[in-house]
């Protein structure tokens, strides 16, 4: 034959679209993005406090998102108990607000925020004019609020600074805004701006030693006017004038520690057509404004996940430093290994090893065997060094989620276009089979994880059809175990270590790096508990296979009383919640279903909402094979799986299962009525579902790869999101390129999907090590695991 056609450059970029690739391309995004927030932190710093005042912009609902960080929203109640925090450790809540008559009605919204009607808080609060000062003091929150009228920055003014100053303890917070007193009449000329430059710098030095006396100190830039709704008053002031009075002030205290907020500005120059008279902020600048200060002034103490800003990092614990310090004796073991093989090569010595065996991971690089463990929990400490620096550092930034029907929607359709264009045959053709299964984990997982990007859980309708697609995963997973057990009859102990393993590896990982309880992953203390009921159960002689029906029919009750036995334990649990704690919170387990605050409520909820969903797939797992086993359908074929008639009947009754489930979402109005329902009908849509992607031959043998490859890796995707695609844990989201946040999604999203993809490989390698094939090197293991807990456990509280 002639000689080989060469390979167009369009063929070779696509043959170079690999795992492999694109997670190398991941690695020198995320080494590209340290060294630019890097860059950023060096050039603008990294204090949190000054990107909330100094920067951001508004959502399409009027949310003021500030730059790179998270704003906690305070209602009145989180507002009350961060003041009473702080009364309890004998700080003085002293809130100062000196200005003019726009500081007057951001003084005003900050006590109408605070609810002073309540008499039992033993409020007051002066009623003077609107050029008086005024003052509100609450006894029991030891807070005070006071509005000093300075139309100027004049003597009056520079000396209440110098009184403040002397004071031993100062106003814990000062707001300041003014010009001057002619500032109405218009025409700022260049002896009026020079004698104003001139009173502002006597401000410095007072600032100065405040802030050194632990005061925070803040001058509010003057905000824009509306030309068209102004006043008389102010019908001679203009823009320009204000813009040239705020740059003053840049020059003068932008080298003073006072901080400068000009995202009050950015806020109200949005809020324009909001104004009050054309110059005084509209309800819902004000708002923002409020809920700007407060964040400032509580979230390092009250430490809120979704109020990044101003909020000081998550100190590390001992856990924490003992578990790096392991997988950094690993990483360099791993280097080691990698120079040695380098210096071989380079003398010339050859070392061979498999050719199917080439490093994939963060050292990709690397000419080494990717199936050794030491390099796979080398990898593992990258990935996990990358895991601590999006979320337990303010290295990266975060931003709050937003939602919209634009937002949630568009991103549900482009991602079904893509699955359904990305489909093939498969060679299987049984219902439920492995491809389909996947397809299905995939495109649920990728719903479910917008639904927690965009933060639509407030919508009711659907909160509840992400319910059902939970519930699907775990039904599956009751299908998917009883139908192992069923063919197979394996009950040994490697089978039930291998899949706690496999469900747990991750999670367990995290805890220790991340300072996490099990119980923050709720899903995967769902699965595993739930398979060690299933695993009981099938276990617990009689044990019934398909083998063992065959020769005894009477086989059959036994797996119905089992079914009975199930669900009454489980019913008897639920109807006694005290029952429920004192069996879940009983040491040494105890730490399994609790959360940081030793709650066991979090556990209750999860546990009740899906509390017979995996025994609804173990029970379809029975009827469907046992009808299968009498030949009421046939599915070792392309063909459909019943007569015509059948077929439409069901695929009649599949539609109106859905429908109903769809229809009552729409309808239901109470969350925790529509949850305890849900408990009770989840099996409807999802056997709806099944029914509906089985009946007809063509559906049944075909599946989406693009879902498909989503749903193997799964469970890391749902894990993975809490840390490095989501922030805060999963109340934010985590932003590499600030200012592009469309962009920014892209590119999280790519790193994301490829650290979880890489974190599944790195299961599958460790798997045979930590569970060998032999059942008493696997309870070895699991010994050795165990006590290594001990200490663990003891730190934490759990003996």
């Amino acid at each position: 034959m002639g000689s080989e056609a060469k390979i167009s450059k369009a063929e070779q970029f696509i043959q170079n679209l690999n795992a492999i690739n694109a997670k190398k391309l991941a690695l020198l995004m995320v080494i590209g993005f340290i060294i630019y927030h890097g860059l950023l932190h060096l050039r603008y710093g990294s204090d949190s406090c000054k990107w909330l005042l100094s920067d951001g912009r508004f959502k399409g609902d009027k949310e003021w998102q500030p730059f790179g960080c998270m704003l906690h929203k305070y209602t009145e109640t989180d507002t009350r108990k961060c003041f009473r925090y702080l009364a309890f450790w004998g700080n003085q809540n002293h809130f100062v607000f000196i200005g003019d008559v726009r500081i007057r009605t951001l003084y005003l919204e900050m006590i109408n925020h605070l609810k002073p009607s309540d008499i039992s808080n033993a409020s007051i609060q002066s009623t003077l004019g609107k050029t008086e000062n005024l003052q509100f003091v609450d006894y029991k929150l030891r807070l005070q609020v006071n509005y000093i009228y300075a139309n100027e920055v004049s003597k009056t003014m520079i000396d209440e600074f110098i009184k403040w100053q002397h004071e031993e303890d100062p106003p814990s917070l000062i707001v300041a805004s003014c010009t001057y007193s002619t500032f109405h009449n218009g025409n700022v000329t260049k002896e009026l701006q020079k004698a104003f430059e001139k009173n502002l710098t006597r401000m410095v030095k007072p600032i100065d030693n405040l802030v050194s006396k632990k005061s925070k100190v803040i001058w509010k830039l003057q905000d824009p006017i509306d030309h068209e709704h102004i006043n008389d008053e102010w019908k001679n002031v203009q823009n320009e004038d204000i813009d040239r009075i705020n740059q003053v002030v840049y020059d003068i205290l932008g080298y003073s520690d006072a901080k400068i907020w000009s995202s009050s500005k950015m806020i109200a120059s949005g809020l324009v057509d909001e104004f009050v008279d054309g110059h005084k902020l509209g309800v819902l600048a004000l708002k923002h404004d409020v809920q700007i200060l407060l964040n400032m002034y509580c979230n390092d103490y009250m430490n809120y996940n979704d109020g990044t800003c101003c909020s000081s990092a998550e100190p590390y614990t001992i856990i924490q430093i003992i578990t790096y310090a392991l997988l950094g004796v690993c990483l360099a073991i791993a280097v080691a290994m990698i120079v040695r093989r380098w210096l071989l090569k380079f003398r010339g010595i050859n070392v061979y090893m498999p050719l199917s065996q080439t490093a994939t991971g963060p050292i990709a690089c690397a000419p080494a065997n990717s199936q050794s463990p030491v390099l796979a929990l080398a990898s593992l400490t990258v990935i996990m060094a990358y895991f601590y620096l999006c979320d337990r550092t303010n290295f990266f930034m975060k931003e709050n989620k937003y939602y919209s029907e634009f937002s949630f929607w568009i991103p549900v359709g482009y991602v079904f276009v893509l699955g359904i264009f990305f489909t093939e045959d498969s060679k299987f053709t049984k219902v439920l089979h492995r491809d389909q299964t996947d397809e299905l984990k995939g495109w649920m997982q990728l719903v479910i994880l917008i639904y927690y990007m965009t933060g639509a859980s407030h919508v009711l309708p659907i909160y509840m059809h992400i319910k059902v697609l939970i519930s699907g995963y775990l039904f599956l997973s009751g299908f998917g175990h009883f139908t192992y057990f069923w063919q197979t009859g394996n009950t040994g102990i490697v089978r039930f270590l291998h899949v706690i393993f496999k469900n747990n590896f991750l999670t367990v990982v995290l805890c220790l790096c991340m300072n996490r309880p099990y119980q923050f992953y709720y899903f995967v203390p769902l699965l595993s508990f739930w398979y060690c009921m299933v695993y009981f159960l099938l276990t617990i002689p009689p044990r019934v296979t398909a083998q063992s029906s065959d020769n005894n029919a009477y086989q059959y009750l036994y797996v119905v009383l089992k079914f009975v036995c199930l669900l009454s334990v489980i019913t008897v649990l639920y109807m006694s919640e005290v029952f429920f704690e004192r069996i879940f919170v009983t040491r040494p387990w105890k730490a399994l279903f609790v959360t940081t605050d030793d709650d066991i409520h979090e556990w209750w909820y999860r546990w009740k909402l899906d509390r017979y969903t995996i025994t609804y797939g173990m029970i379809f797992a029975a009827i469907f094979h046992i009808a299968q086993k009498y030949y009421f359908f046939d599915d070792n074929n392309h063909g459909n799986l019943f007569s015509r008639r059948i077929s439409l009947t069901s695929t009649l009754a599949a539609i109106i299962g859905i429908g109903f489930y769809a229809t009552w979402s729409f309808f239901c109005r109470n969350k925790q009525d529509c949850e305890e329902i849900h408990s009770y009908v989840v099996f409807i849509p999802i056997v709806g579902y099944i029914l509906l992607r089985n009946i007809s031959g063509i559906l049944r043998t075909r599946y989406s790869t693009f879902f498909a490859w989503f749903g193997r890796i799964s469970l890391e995707l749902f894990i993975c999101q809490y840390h490095i695609w989501l922030a805060a844990d999963r109340n934010g989201v985590l932003v590499l390129l600030p200012g592009f946040p469309t962009l920014n999604v892209l590119i999280t999203s790519f790193i994301f999907v490829c650290v979880s993809h890489e974190i599944h490989r790195l299961t599958t390698v460790l798997l045979p090590y930590a569970v060998p094939n032999d059942w008493k090197l696997a309870l070895r293991n699991m010994l050795i695991f165990i006590i290594v807990l001990i200490p663990i456990g003891r730190y934490d509280g759990m003996f």
